[in-house]
């Protein structure tokens, strides 16, 4: 019986092909005819396609039960690339991925001045510069920031109104994502990840985020607010919260409700000097827990248990088979997250019994967000069909 072509050999057939190939170190065409449900003509087509474009080429051979070696391909790195920025308060992380999701290049710099569109397209041509990347093969640049406060309007720039004019002004595509989403698609990418996996991170800072990838996708929701994890309520007459809701548990596990804890701690505020800004200070308590300092250790471990609510009310209700724990929040004392979600889950997650989920920590928790962006812009040039709005001008 002939095979007959599966639903997926539409517009999607490239995007899923580049996924099969991206989550293996080498595939055969008849392995990739298998895993996809395509037909061997389809898979030959494609394949030609992306090794005349540069994205896949053949690495090597194995046996066939049939006598002659099949050419192995995989995922050609060098051949374009993808930048990401991610801004904080003060400073922009700069980073450039190749097609694997590697980091190739990044700085971190001041970010001042009123012209956020001039200075950021100065840094764009500066760093490509100085990686000394051929502007042909950079497919774009994307730029991530926490989600606005719904409190504070017009707490962030109208994102529409900069991302077209830096699209004018460089000359390639320009995409704008929240950096929980952002850190999720980079550790999907550069990890591997099979498109068939369920799988999300969660993204720990002053608020605290969630990036949820679905058949190699993100998933972004209505409007574009999917992961708002910080919002789940723990307590539904808790403390208030800016978002109109109470109990958020941003507002008991984020690292500015972990400083507050720890402030209010008789003599550890004293003890570690817990003065200057958030980031330092939530720094100088993880450190101190993780060295040992038992009230440092308390402050952290609550605040573990508190996200761990929350955490396995997403598992649950998502039936998540993979979780990665990351974002600046993750940095120092990410082990003890870990290790207290690893223990929750295994007691509470309700598919425990089938399935395990695995709570892996982010290799690089401070820049994820940067390198996912960088992730998004590959994956949207040779993966076409999972991101919106990417055209080149």
């Amino acid at each position: 019986m002939a095979r007959r072509e599966a639903p997926a050999a539409g517009p999607g057939s490239r995007a899923l092909v580049v996924d099969v190939v991206r989550s293996t170190v080498g595939i055969s065409r008849v392995e990739l005819a298998e895993m996809t449900g395509l037909t061997q003509p389809s898979i030959s087509n494609i394949v030609r396609d992306l090794i005349a474009d540069g994205i896949v080429h053949e690495t090597g051979s194995t046996d066939s039960a049939r006598g002659k070696p099949r050419k192995l391909l995989a995922i050609n790195p060098a051949n374009r690339f993808g930048i990401g920025f991610q801004l904080g308060t003060a400073s922009l992380t700069c980073v450039a991925v190749d097609l694997t999701g590697g980091v190739i290049g990044r700085e971190v710099v001041p970010l001042g001045g009123d012209d956020l569109t001039g200075s950021l397209t100065t840094r764009f041509e500066d760093f490509t510069a100085a990686l000394d990347l051929p502007p042909s093969r950079i497919e774009g640049l994307a730029i991530v920031s926490p989600t606005a406060n719904p409190a504070l309007e017009g707490s962030f720039p109208e994102w529409d109104a900069v991302r077209a004019e830096l699209a004018d002004r460089l000359r390639v595509p320009v995409l704008v994502e929240n950096d929980a989403a952002a850190a999720a698609l980079g550790e999907f990418w550069s990890r591997r990840v099979s498109r068939e996996q369920s799988f999300g991170s969660v993204y720990l800072s002053a608020g605290i985020g969630a990036g949820l990838v679905f058949g190699g996708a993100l998933f972004r929701g209505a409007s574009f607010d999917a992961g708002e994890l910080g919002h789940l309520s723990i307590a539904f007459d808790g403390r208030e919260c800016p978002c109109g809701n109470r109990g958020c548990v941003e507002r008991y596990a984020s690292t500015t409700a972990t400083v507050d804890a720890a402030r209010a701690h008789p003599g550890l505020a004293a003890r570690l000097e817990l003065g200057g800004n958030v980031a330092t200070a939530y720094d100088a308590v993880a450190l101190a827990a993780v060295s040992g300092d038992p009230d440092a250790y308390a402050v952290i471990d609550t605040a573990a248990g508190l996200l761990n609510v929350a955490v396995t009310s997403m598992v649950n209700l998502l039936d998540l088979e993979r979780l990665i724990l990351t974002g600046p929040g993750m940095a120092v004392a990410g082990s003890i997250y870990a290790r207290s979600l690893r223990e929750h889950l295994a007691r509470a997650a309700h598919a425990r019994h089938r399935h395990e989920v695995v709570v892996e920590l982010s290799a690089q928790p401070r820049d994820a967000a940067s390198i996912g962006a960088a992730a998004l812009i590959v994956q949207a040039s040779i993966a076409p069909g999972h991101t919106a709005n990417f055209a080149r001008p």
